[in-house]
C-alpha cells in the first residue's frame, strides 16, 4: 500500500478519494510517518518542506510524509519515505512522538509518529525536489498543512532540549572550528543570542574542546583560534555530563 498522506512528492498524485478508500482499508485507522528534518547551513537553522497539493490545503506547505505499509517496521517506513521524497539515505532518524488527534487528516483516522534529524545542509545534498522541495528558515514556517505545525514545533521544542543535553551540534561543524562558529550554531539553534564571554566559559568548564594552537585564515573578521571537539573524551565521561544550561 502506497499513498500520499501528509504530503505531496510522488510524480503520480493521488486523489483524496483513493486515499479514503485506502484508509478504509485499513480498518479505519491507518498509520503514517512524518519526517521533520532540520539542517544548518549559513548560520541559519532550516527546516526541509514541500508542497501538499490537496484541494483543501490550496498548496500548503508541509512535512515529508506518507502511510506505512503494512510489512514495514516503523523506522524501514521514515527512511523509505526520506528516500522516496529527498533522494537522502545516509541520514540519521530519531523517533520523537506520536500525534493521533481524531480529525488531523481529511482522509479519515490517521495517526502518525513524527521523525527527526539534524543535518549539515552542505554534506547533504537534495537528489529530488518534487512540489518545489526546499530547505525554509525556522523563523519563517506558519501556518503548516495538517497539524504539522504542532508536530514542526514539537520537534524544534525537542531539539533545543537535545542540543543542550547532547554535544549533537558538533557534527555540524568543519572538524577545526572558532568558537565564534560555535556560538552561531547554538543561537541559531536555540533562537537566541547569547553572551560571548558567558558563553565561553560554560564550554571551556565542559572541558571536551581540543586547542589545535591554529588560527583561522582568509576570514573578514578578526582570527579566532580553532579548535576540535573531544569526542574519546565524551564517550568516557557522557554518563556522568548533565548537559549545558543556557
Amino acid at each position: 500500500m502506497s499513498a500520499i498522506l501528509d504530503t505531496a512528492g510522488l510524480k503520480n498524485v493521488k486523489t483524496l478519494k483513493i486515499i479514503q478508500d485506502e484508509v478504509a482499508s485499513t480498518q479505519r485507522i491507518a498509520l503514517s510517518v512524518d519526517c521533520v528534518i532540520f539542517g544548518f547551513d549559513e548560520n541559519k537553522l532550516k527546516v526541509l518542506l514541500i508542497r501538499s497539493d490537496l484541494k483543501k490545503y490550496n498548496g500548503r506547505w508541509s512535512l515529508l510524509g506518507d502511510l506505512i505499509d503494512g510489512n514495514e517496521d516503523l523506522d524501514e517506513a521514515a527512511y523509505r519515505i526520506l528516500k522516496q521524497r529527498t533522494g537522502l539515505k545516509d541520514v540519521y532518524l530519531e523517533q520523537v512522538q506520536t500525534f493521533g488527534a481524531v480529525n488531523r487528516h481529511p482522509a479519515g483516522r490517521v495517526v502518525t509518529i513524527a521523525y527527526c534529524s539534524l543535518i549539515n545542509i552542505q554534506h547533504h545534498k537534495l537528489r529530488i525536489f518534487d512540489n518545489e522541495l526546499h530547505w525554509h528558515d525556522v523563523n519563517n514556517v506558519t501556518d503548516l498543512a495538517f497539524d504539522h505545525q504542532k508536530i514542526f514545533e514539537t520537534c524544534y521544542q525537542r531539539l533545543q532540549k537535545r542540543i543542550q543535553e547532547h554535544p549533537l551540534g558538533f557534527n555540524l561543524l568543519p572538524k577545526k572550528f572558532s568558537l565564534r562558529e560555535l556560538q552561531n550554531l547554538y543561537e541559531a539553534i536555540l533562537g537566541t543570542k547569547m553572551d560571548r564571554r558567558n558563553f565561553r566559559k560554560k564550554f571551556f568548564a565542559m572541558d571536551f574542546l581540543i586547542d589545535l594552537d591554529e588560527i583561522e585564515q582568509d576570514v573578514p573578521h578578526r582570527p579566532g583560534k580553532l579548535y576540535k571537539f573531544n569526542y574519546d573524551k565524551y564517550e568516557k565521561k557522557k554518563k556522568k555530563w548533565s548537559g549545558i544550561d543556557f
